[in-house]
């Protein structure tokens, strides 16, 4: 098939767009592809670095304030269509996905005009305001978790696909990685990590439980986020860092593939960290971020952890002791962790993306 893609602003929205396109490939089914996004956006470096065709447009995200800046994006999004149908026509694709991001709604909207396939995929709980919108005007609306599903009002839209990547997370094999960071591959291993930046919350209550973990039979990959290491590594006493089963690093290059070498992750919950957790089976114990939209990581975490995959500590009740507690009591009862990773495993979608391409070339075939 001949298939645009459309996604940006966060890695939340390119990952999956990119690991679609990925399995696609794979199973060789593309004739080819197109990625429309933004001049700007992350989705420009990612994109390009992997070598697939990337177009763009330009376009703002709106206020969400009636403020006079909303009239100048709304005639950008007006002149985004145009823009996005001469993108469309030209390249004369079978299908659009959109994978969110203001980006998206452009790109997904032209197509419906032009009488294409379309087709979103909505990666967390709360649904963001571009896929709300283009909900409406959508052939078919794929969700990630199925508490989304009472995010749209046309039900009969809706799939639930999993996040594609899900499906490359789980193709990933034990590797001893953790030998990269001077750590034991034959000992349980807990990663603890605030995100791609890193998180100064979580990063102090680490630094606070250093003493107890140095103390316990099992390690800790502490990533503090390169912005944060430097400040991170001169609040540590030194002795911490000279220990076999504590390794400090500001990141790691492709974090997916040191995961099935994991017992434990702590972390936030975005949706893409969630879905290559459970599709590994991983336990997990989520610090949500207070600083997203509608506070979708709560609800994100809360959805595993409902289902006895993870634990939820709120931000504001972190605490060395707490955080180490828990840490602990996964780490040294096997029972509990049989538990928790049979549970994860329960929700996770290993074949995301094929599931998600399968409605792609039920679209196509009509």
């Amino acid at each position: 098939m001949r298939i645009i893609v459309s996604g940006g602003g966060t890695g939340g929205h390119i990952y999956p767009a990119m690991a679609l396109i990925k399995r696609l490939k794979e199973r060789d089914m593309i004739e080819d592809v197109l990625y429309v996004g933004t001049e700007n956006g992350l989705e420009s470096k990612i994109v390009t670095r992997e070598g697939i065709a990337f177009e763009t447009i330009k376009i703002s995200g709106f206020k969400r304030k009636l403020t006079f800046e909303n009239i100048k994006v709304m005639n950008m999004f007006l002149s985004s269509i145009g823009r996005s149908k001469k993108i469309i026509k030209k390249f004369n694709p079978d299908i659009v996905v959109g994978t969110g991001g203001y980006v998206s709604s452009a790109v997904v909207y032209a197509a419906h005009q032009l009488r294409i396939p379309t087709v979103i995929h909505e990666q967390n709980t709360i649904a963001g305001v571009t896929n709300k919108f283009l909900g409406h005007f959508v052939d078919k609306i794929a969700i990630a978790f199925k508490q989304a599903a009472n995010q749209f009002s046309e039900k009969k839209k809706i799939v639930f696909t999993g996040n594609p990547r899900a499906q490359e997370a789980a193709a990933i094999k034990v590797n001893d990685r953790l030998k990269d960071f001077d750590l034991d591959p034959d000992k349980s291993t807990v990663l603890i990590f605030g995100g791609s930046r890193g998180a100064e919350p979580i990063n102090k209550a680490v630094i606070g439980s250093l003493e107890d973990f140095s103390k316990s039979d099992f390690q800790l990959l502490f990533v503090t986020g390169r912005v944060h290491y430097d400040g991170v590594i001169k609040r540590i006493d030194p002795k911490y860092l000279d220990l076999s089963n504590i390794s400090v690093q500001p990141y790691i290059d492709n974090m997916p593939e040191i995961l099935p070498d994991l017992k434990l992750i702590v972390g936030r919950s975005g949706a893409t960290s969630i879905a290559e957790i459970t599709a590994l089976g991983i336990p997990a114990i989520f610090i949500p971020s207070p600083y997203v939209t509608h506070d979708h990581q709560t609800i994100n975490a809360r959805s595993v952890a409902e289902n006895g995959a993870a634990r939820v500590i709120p931000e504001s009740e972190l605490t060395a002791n707490k955080l180490f507690d828990n840490v602990s009591e996964i780490l040294t009862d096997q029972q509990i962790q049989k538990d928790m990773s049979d549970a994860s495993k329960e929700i996770g979608v290993p074949d995301a993306s094929d599931k998600l391409i399968e409605v792609l070339t039920g679209l196509v075939k009509k």
